[in-house]
């Protein structure tokens, strides 16, 4: 059996999908680790690809694997991501996982937005952008069929963008940024210490809490005014949201796109489309496999 092996490294998980050629899931496979043991996330990387090829009967053809901070000019190895997962900066994962073949690492959000314009909300599209809403906001960017990663491999940190210069910094140092207006982390300064998730402060806003409902409000209308700015930047055909706080659906993507029709630069009514995204936890995996057969 022939398959591609897509691996996506994550804080605390490794989530892996077996695919073929075209795109069709095999298996898949999610398995947790403790990230404070040393080297753990290797041994658990490397137990996922052999599951799976148990599993299958076959080891893979390619493999490809995603996990957080800037991948390496040479798209071997991830180059930069202090604080976290102590051992993986500069770490050769072709060498590693013993492959047949050179294993591209990039990006997470990079192969989560490849994942979706294979295999999910942006399927077969050439001008496209994702954000994730979590407790961060993460963001990639699709250019003429091509991932943007700039010069160093910054290109697509949308959650950096700013949209209040005299707000205070975000981790990277970006007064106002959308991440401070919308993420999780700074929910609890946003709301004086009354709501812990996202969820929570939508949920209260529904049963009618004002002041919920008008934090909540004013944080999508951040978003929109990001999305508006990103469109007239990148002119994408679609605009993918994703992340935990996307999963409030409704109650995020209509008043989304009422302030959208308020700020949106549409020449002759076109307009972006906004899209959920589709392919869930698995879509950086995907993205990872889909990145073994193309440059992009």
């Amino acid at each position: 059996m022939k398959y591609l092996l897509g691996i996506d490294l994550g804080g605390s998980s490794v989530k892996a999908v077996a695919v073929t050629r075209e795109g069709e899931t095999l298996a898949r496979h999610l398995e947790s680790f403790t990230p404070e043991q040393p080297g753990r996330f290797i041994e658990t990387v490397r137990a996922t690809a052999q599951k799976l090829a148990t599993q299958l009967g076959a080891t893979p053809e390619r493999i490809g694997l995603s996990a957080p901070g800037l991948a390496s000019p040479d798209g071997r190895a991830i180059a930069y991501l202090p604080g976290r997962l102590a051992g993986l900066e500069g770490l050769d994962w072709t060498q590693q996982l013993a492959a047949a073949h050179p294993v591209p690492v990039l990006n997470d959000a990079h192969a989560a937005l490849l994942g979706e314009v294979w295999r999910g909300a942006a399927r077969g599209a050439r001008h496209a952008i994702l954000l994730t809403l979590g407790t961060g906001v993460g963001g990639a960017a699709l250019v003429d069929g091509r991932l943007l990663r700039g010069a160093i491999g910054r290109a697509g940190h949308l959650g950096h963008i700013s949209l209040d210069p005299g707000g205070p910094p975000d981790i990277c140092g970006t007064p106002g940024s959308l991440e401070l207006a919308i993420g999780n982390a700074t929910l609890g300064a946003r709301t004086q210490g009354r709501f812990a998730t996202t969820h929570d402060l939508i949920r209260a806003g529904e049963a009618g809490d004002a002041f919920a409902r008008e934090v909540w409000l004013k944080s999508v209308r951040a978003l929109a005014a990001a999305v508006a700015s990103l469109i007239n930047v990148l002119d994408p055909e679609v605009v993918i949201i994703g992340g935990g706080i996307a999963r409030a659906g409704a109650a995020l993507f209509e008043p989304l796109a009422r302030f959208l029709d308020e700020m949106e630069w549409r020449p002759g009514g076109h307009r972006a489309r906004l899209a959920p995204a589709q392919l869930g936890e698995f879509a950086g995996a995907c993205g990872a496999a889909y990145r073994t057969l193309h440059e992009t």
